[in-house]
């Protein structure tokens, strides 16, 4: 039994080592484009998430899989001109849930612009392939989520202390389960940004962020179909505070207003936004923290989005030049708005809490190893049928760039 745990990290570092020679004499980390391979095992206890209380698919909780990864990165400055280029494809396979064998994708393309010394901005669009989280979704049937995203934006400094910018983004969300083809839906963003230049290097700005979402497919609820259709209009503070040379303060913070009529009234309002802090005294220590409030919306017939309030904090250790350590705790508290009053609609709440721990070794400039353990948890909600579950998973992986 202890030999075939060792096997998947034995395998992966022998991997790892057996791509060193290979590497080309003249590939080196500022070359501009690079072949990627990787390779990654992973066991969870829980993959689907079923709760403590309910029986599990086919008796089993637990799953292990290997991923395959390999693709190709480019990278390049022409004068003010960056170019990047990331076409990764991947191949997952389930020891035993092998109906969710799937082929994963990472495309990208990015375009940082600039002209003269006051015009600036940025272009790109992505495309992703990935299997969606079961946090959410009760099921054995495969659920494939995939991400289009496109954007751009341009930043003018019409004054050495401040800068006005614009810019538009919209993602496509599209999953394959037949089940779930009603969270289909298209998001487009569009913002107008005033900022402040500090000379100390801080930044201080006024967001107007509008956000319009369609959803194509509309969502069945006995015998009647509704479109969850949105809008969201946010005005909000950005502050970059370079408090001292070993703190950073990053905040984006003010108002929110969102209207999802599918159910009821579906309108809400009120403070939302993120605050971040990192500390990095000398030495080889860095920490972080985060505290979040914001809406978001769920796929539900029985409530219509939900109010996340969260927190976290991180901290890295730089053990040597080239091992480092990393450790994180976040927790998530969700708090439902009901399309409708029904009974226990006034205490619709559950929580999540996630800690990992992980290793990274960087044996050659291109190359990586890295193992971590993580460990997740929800507290449910009786009313919403979401149960309580715990999670506990391994990663092990490696990959390089030749």
């Amino acid at each position: 039994m202890l030999n075939s745990r060792v096997r998947p990290l034995a395998l992966l570092i022998c991997s790892a080592f057996a791509a060193i020679p290979a590497v080309p004499a003249g590939a080196g980390p500022n070359d501009a484009l690079h072949v990627y391979g990787g390779v990654a095992y992973g066991h969870d206890d829980n993959l689907l998430r079923v709760p403590e209380d309910q029986p599990a698919f086919d008796n089993t909780r637990g799953d292990s899989w290997w991923t395959r990864e390999a693709g190709l990165i480019f990278d390049k400055t022409y004068s003010r001109q960056r170019i990047t280029l990331v076409a990764k494809l991947s191949k997952t396979s389930f020891d035993h849930f092998k109906q969710l064998d799937y082929d994963g994708k990472d495309l990208q393309a990015n375009w940082n612009w600039q002209l003269g010394n006051h015009l600036e901005g940025k272009i790109g669009t992505s495309l992703e392939q990935v299997l969606a989280p079961y946090t959410d979704f009760a099921s054995t049937e495969r659920n494939l989520r995939r991400t289009r995203s496109s954007y751009a934006e341009g930043a003018w400094r019409f004054h050495s202390a401040w800068r006005v910018r614009a810019g538009f983004q919209r993602d496509k969300y599209s999953y394959e389960a037949l089940s779930n083809r009603y969270n289909n839906r298209t998001e487009d963003a569009s913002e107008l940004e005033l900022d402040y230049l500090a000379r100390s290097g801080s930044t201080v700005g006024l967001v107007a962020r509008h956000v319009k979402g369609k959803y194509p497919v509309p969502r069945p609820v006995g015998p009647f179909a509704f479109n969850d259709n949105f809008t969201q209009d946010e005005l909000k503070a950005r502050v970059r505070w370079l408090a001292t040379g070993s703190t950073t303060l990053d905040a984006l913070v003010g108002y929110t207003r969102r209207n999802q009529p599918s159910f009821g009234e579906g309108r809400t309002s009120g403070f939302a936004g993120k605050i971040n802090a990192t500390y990095q005294p000398r030495g080889k220590m860095t920490y972080t923290a985060a505290v979040w409030r914001d809406f978001a919306p769920l796929e539900s017939t029985v409530v219509s989005y939900t109010q996340n309030t969260g927190a976290s904090v991180g901290a890295q250790w730089d053990a040597t030049a080239k091992i480092s350590v990393n450790a994180d705790a976040t927790y998530e508290r969700r708090n439902y708005n009901p399309r409708r009053d029904f009974a226990g609609s006034d205490n619709l709440r559950d929580a999540i809490r996630t800690t990992s721990l992980r290793a990274t070794w960087h044996p050659r400039p291109l190359l990586q190893v890295q193992g971590g353990v993580a460990h997740q948890s929800r507290s449910g909600s009786v009313v919403l049928g979401t149960g309580s579950f715990k999670s506990n998973s391994v990663t092990l992986t490696a990959n390089a760039q030749f």
